[in-house]
């Protein structure tokens, strides 16, 4: 039996491939679509070592509908993980335009070209961001729409889009999964983060330092209120997130209507923390001095994780140390990144043959998660 073809938008980006590794542990062939601005095509390969099977890439851009209908119609796609958009706050908050242009209307885009495609399956990448920065921890999913930046509300905005369409339409089947703070790598150490460009997050700063790229860690604040006055966040594995996905798939194409999901933890760890399970990892200190806070940064947020347990059966697996372990595999196992030349298949022989690489139009200027 052929196995259900899933278009995954983004799926070159850090959490797209990694996705696309526990699509295919669990019986499904991923078709990506991604403009490769913000992503590496050599992502696919390093999921092709790791799986035995290399996902067919089509190179296109999510707004571009000429270009969705020619992925619907060449390949036959039963349901849709949308991870395509624009993804970093400090820029959305200097380009607005290009955020609700990509976010926005991009997912419109998506969903016009589903429905005339007959495939209402769709699994959304949100994120925490929804609830923005004041919700008392733990922040269940019942807490109201709070985003104080353009990045969170474009997906606020996508996520009552959707939320209107599956109340408008029955045959839709949507889960909405609002990450909080992915990190790690694949255990392998054969995939992991390579960010273009300074890094925006914690942990790949913190393996750039590591790997000697960069002088040292800069820790923004070190007295709120929090167990070591370092700022707290619910850093959450990214193969328990890519599982996460797989999960809410199932669920999504049994059970109509829209749900929305944390995926967390449902613990927080402060950036202290998270420097103390990395320096075990690595067996040597981090070099890091203290800096003040940055504007708008929340002292403390994290997940209250049940809500993904009791609707799809998910939980996160892999606790800190294991994020941090296989974040330094990766980094110094690849100090550059896709760069590094990749092992041959791990796995054997591909389960699927299917395995073509196709280039459609696209339009510039459009990074992926």
């Amino acid at each position: 039996m052929r196995a259900p073809r899933i278009l995954v938008t983004g799926g070159a980006g850090f959490i797209g491939s990694h996705t696309c590794v526990a699509l295919i542990a669990a019986g499904y062939l991923p078709v990506v679509l991604d403009t490769l601005v913000n992503s590496d095509a050599r992502s696919l390969q390093r999921v092709a070592c790791i799986t035995g099977v290399e996902p067919v890439l089509v190179c296109g851009d999510v707004r571009d509908a000429l270009a969705l209908d020619r992925v619907f119609a060449a390949y036959d796609v039963s349901a849709v993980v949308h991870l395509a958009g624009l993804k970093a706050v400090g820029e959305s908050v200097v380009d607005p335009v290009s955020y609700y242009d990509v976010n926005l209307a991009g997912t419109l885009a998506l969903v016009q070209a589903m429905d005339r495609a007959g495939v209402r399956t769709l699994v959304f990448s949100s994120s925490a961001t929804v609830y923005g920065d004041s919700q008392p921890s733990p922040i269940a999913e019942s807490a109201p729409y709070a985003a104080v930046n353009p990045y969170g509300r474009t997906k606020a905005m996508v996520e009552s889009l959707l939320a209107d369409l599956a109340r408008a339409d029955a045959r839709w089947g949507i889960a909405c999964l609002r990450y909080f703070n992915p990190i790690g790598a694949h255990e392998s150490g054969l995939l992991g983060e390579r960010p273009h460009g300074p890094p925006n997050n914690l942990m790949p700063y913190i393996t750039q330092v590591a790997a000697g790229q960069r002088e040292c860690l800069v820790v923004h604040g070190a007295d709120y209120d929090t167990i070591d006055g370092t700022g707290v966040r619910d850093y959450v594995h990214v193969m328990d997130v890519a599982e996460g996905h797989v999960a809410a798939l199932r669920h999504a194409a049994r059970r109509p209507g829209i749900l929305m999901a944390n995926l967390g933890t449902g613990r927080g760890a402060s950036v202290l923390e998270v420097v103390s399970a990395f320096e075990r990892a690595m067996r040597r200190p981090l070099a890091l001095r203290i800096g003040p806070r940055r504007p708008g940064d929340a002292p403390a947020y994290w997940a209250d994780a049940r809500g993904a347990w009791q609707a799809f059966g998910w939980r996160a697996r892999r606790d800190l140390d294991q994020m941090c372990a296989d974040s330094w595999r990766w980094q110094a196992a690849n100090p550059h990144g896709f760069d590094d030349p990749a092992p041959a298949h791990a796995s054997g022989l591909p389960r699927f043959q299917d395995n073509t690489s196709t280039s459609i139009n696209s339009k510039p200027g459009h990074s992926h998660a």
